[in-house]
């Protein structure tokens, strides 16, 4: 195999700050680039080329719609060449409650945001349905890995400006974004908190900018982004999996939030909590926030200076981690050849996993962290 290193492009000293001003991560020193600490430096490696994902047929009975390709769900047939966006949510105890999150999100990311503060953790969410979009967020500043993952998604990134170690990532061909354009909600807090994309945003900023295309563009992969079951009744639970244990309580190495994910076997989801307390939607008759497949990776990262600045390897290969559903854990392998290639997960066999329909939530874990992540 042809071995790849990941590179750290060079660093611009500006600052992005295209919306929110008073965003407290956002003021990154515009000292010369500081000395990067690379953390388990193991050179990433390409992926051989595969299959393509198996795209799941319409029976006949579910006509004008098609499976999404993000959950597996029957949606409008009108949705499927509309790209999804990738919308940066704070997660700081302040910006709780999130709207929109139970609603529309389709796929969540939940990864390490800073070294400081106890490794505090920013949302990104996926949602195919933009459109429908009454009030999501709130919206926060975005990360260089974010701009890594997105692009697999051939999602428009939302989010409130950044530090500079974004600046050459957002150059990229294949990142779209839309910064520090949306609503503004007296919600009582400071202004950072205040930001919300709301009915009708998402079109103005498409209309205002002409070359993000609301469609699939060239860097599409194109097909189902996972590999799913093939049918309304086929339930994967996991049975004859190799290594199989029983997962009903997962609590994720992350500090400062505290988040865990409970099975409730009523609706086969793992239900979402951090602080202490469930995560509900104000926005969605206080619906708690829940996941029917849950994936974990252990994951390298840089560190980039002593503010917490910091980039997770989000390109490498056959990573440790587990794929959860039904109530049943594997450990897993997980893959990434390049910036628009989507993340691979394999079973301790080499087969690549097969989720069930519905929201699917995914926790990039620092590898130094990945010891105290609990999957019971």
């Amino acid at each position: 195999m042809k071995k790849r290193i990941v590179l750290l492009l060079a660093l611009s000293a500006a600052l992005v700050f295209s919306g929110c001003k008073k965003e407290e991560e956002a003021a990154a020193p515009a000292a010369p680039a500081p000395q990067i600490e690379v953390v388990n430096n193991t050179p990433a490696i390409s992926i051989e080329d595969e299959e393509p994902a198996e795209v799941v047929e319409d029976d006949g009975s579910h006509e004008g719609m098609y499976r999404s390709e993000l959950t597996n769900e029957w949606i409008d047939e009108a949705l499927k060449d509309q790209r999804p966006i990738a919308a940066m949510v704070d997660n700081e105890k302040t910006a709780l409650p999130h709207y929109g999150l139970s609603k529309y999100a389709d796929v969540v990311y939940e990864m390490t945001n800073s070294l400081a503060n106890d490794g505090i953790t920013r949302l990104m969410v996926l949602v195919k349905d933009w459109e429908k979009i009454d009030q999501l967020g709130s919206i926060r500043s975005t990360r260089p890995t974010n701009l890594v993952i997105a692009p697999e998604w051939n999602a428009v990134v939302c989010h409130d400006g950044g530090p500079f170690y974004i600046d050459d990532y957002l150059a990229k061909p294949y990142v779209d974004n839309f910064s520090g354009t949306f609503s503004r909600i007296d919600n009582g807090k400071s202004r950072e908190f205040t930001e919300y994309i709301c009915t009708g945003d998402l079109d103005k900023n498409f209309d205002s900018k002409s070359n993000v295309s609301r469609t699939y563009n060239e860097y599409y992969n194109g097909g189902p982004h996972y590999q799913f079951v093939k049918s309304d009744s086929e339930i994967n639970d996991l049975s004859g999996a190799p290594s199989v244990k029983d997962c009903t309580k997962i609590e994720l190495p992350f500090k400062h939030n505290g988040s865990k994910l409970e099975y409730d076997p009523a609706t086969s989801r793992y239900m979402y909590s951090e602080y202490g307390q469930k995560h509900t939607d104000p926005g969605n008759n206080n619906e708690q926030l829940g996941f029917t497949n849950v994936l974990l990776q252990n994951t390298r990262y840089v560190k980039f200076d002593d503010n917490g600045y910091m980039m997770f390897h989000a390109i490498d290969f056959q990573r440790d981690g587990w794929f959860i559903t039904q109530g049943k854990a594997i450990p897993i392998t997980w893959s990434k050849e390049d910036e628009v290639t989507p993340t691979r997960y394999y079973d301790k066999d080499g087969n690549e996993i097969v989720l069930n329909t519905g929201k699917t939530y995914v926790a990039l874990i620092p590898d130094d962290k990945w010891g105290g992540l609990s999957v019971e």
